[in-house]
This record gives structure tokens, C-alpha cells and sequence, in this order.
């Protein structure tokens, strides 16, 4: 989906076409990460997390979408409302960012509002850089918005993308702290995680928006 989100601060419209294209992406890849997450998990979470976007984009096409916050706000129900572990840390996530501002976002407004947002799931999952989850690529994503000196919001956006995709490449190789890979120790230590491949899809939709 294409949106006119040149402009140096996020708009709601672009927040909007960020989403819609990371549910497309999301929805199209859960089989990749239900296997992930059958190897190193309960191997539901390609079905929840999909099931949650398919209901965000749903909410989505229903609202005008005035201000980035409404926009993540929007997702966040929807995923209050799924299943797994992922749900509520997902719903929690873009519940933090529906809290942000009541208006376009700059580079500053982005930092602030993931870095609230990462550091409320890492207190409820107390996740660490490291421990193989989500945080492993939402942690150096947040840290890049917040130290970015982009003139964009698209630009600022591109390079937590990328320290996204590193963080969730990093996982392969880990032996996992938390959530039910943990349990199975060196048996799913080469498995990328699936939720923080799901973070670093997230942050790759907002390309060509």
C-alpha cells in the first residue's frame, strides 16, 4: 500500500499504511513463523499474531486514522483481544504508542514514544537483550529511533529497521531465557525467535509508505 509519507513527521494516514502493510506481511508470512515457533515453542504464534492483524486491519479500514497514536491504538485492541503470550505483549506494546502524541510525530516523537513502549514490555516480560525474544529486536530498534538524527520519520524508521533485522537475526545461536523456548535449551538454540521476527517485519513495512 502506497501513502505520500515523505512529509519529516509521521502522519496519521502514514502510520495507517505502515500497519495495513505489516498485517499484509504478517498474514501472508504466519506459516514461516509457526514453524519457527514450532520448534522452539507452543506453535501458535504465526496463528495469533495473524489472527490479531487480520482483526487490526479490520479496525483499521474504519477509521480516518487523524494522528498516529489512533492509528497504533487501533492494533492494540486487536491484540488485547488474541491468544498465546504474544497477545497481551503485543497489545501492551502498541498501547504504549497509542498513548503518544495527539498529533504527527517527528524523529523525536518516534524515540520517545517506542522507547516508553519497549521499556513496558520488558518490565512486564522481564525480557533482556539477549534472552531470545521479541525484545532482542525491539530493544536496538527503540534505541535507534531515540538516537537518530534523521530529518525524517522515514529515515529514522530505516535504520531501526535495520537494527531490527539484526537483532532478530541475532536470536539464531541464542539459548533462550524466557518464554517456552527456555524449556528446550540447546534444542532451539539455531531458531530465530519468531516474535522478533515479527518486530522486524513490523519496522520493515514502513519502507515505500
Amino acid at each position: 500500500m502506497t501513502i505520500d509519507g515523505n512529509g519529516a513527521a509521521l502522519s496519521g494516514a502514514a502510520a495507517k499504511g505502515w500497519l495495513l502493510t505489516f498485517a499484509d506481511r504478517v498474514v501472508a508470512g504466519a506459516d514461516e513463523l509457526t514453524e519457527l515457533d514450532r520448534e522452539a515453542g507452543d506453535g501458535d504464534f504465526g496463528w495469533n499474531i495473524s489472527s490479531a492483524l487480520k482483526r487490526g486491519r479490520e479496525g483499521l479500514v474504519g477509521i480516518e486514522g487523524e494522528h498516529p497514536a489512533e492509528v497504533f491504538q487501533t492494533v492494540s485492541d486487536a491484540f488485547l483481544a488474541s491468544g498465546g503470550t504474544s497477545g497481551p505483549l503485543f497489545g501492551l506494546w502498541f498501547g504504549r504508542l497509542g498513548a503518544g502524541p495527539s498529533a504527527s510525530w517527528g524523529v523525536s516523537d518516534l524515540g520517545a514514544a517506542f522507547g516508553t513502549a519497549t521499556g513496558a514490555v520488558q518490565r512486564l516480560g522481564k525480557a533482556e537483550v539477549g534472552h531470545k525474544t521479541m525484545v532482542d529486536a525491539m530493544a536496538p530498534a527503540s534505541e535507534a529511533l531515540t538516537g537518530s538524527s534523521a530529518d525524517t520519520w522515514s529515515e529514522a524508521v530505516s535504520e531501526a529497521a535495520r537494527a531490527a533485522r539484526a537483532g532478530a537475526d541475532s536470536t539464531g545461536g541464542m539459548i533462550a531465557r524466557r518464554g517456552r523456548a527456555s524449556y528446550l535449551g540447546e534444542r532451539a538454540q539455531d531458531v530465530l525467535d519468531p516474535g522478533a521476527v515479527a518486530v522486524a517485519w513490523f519496522f520493515a513495512s514502513a519502507e515505500g509508505v
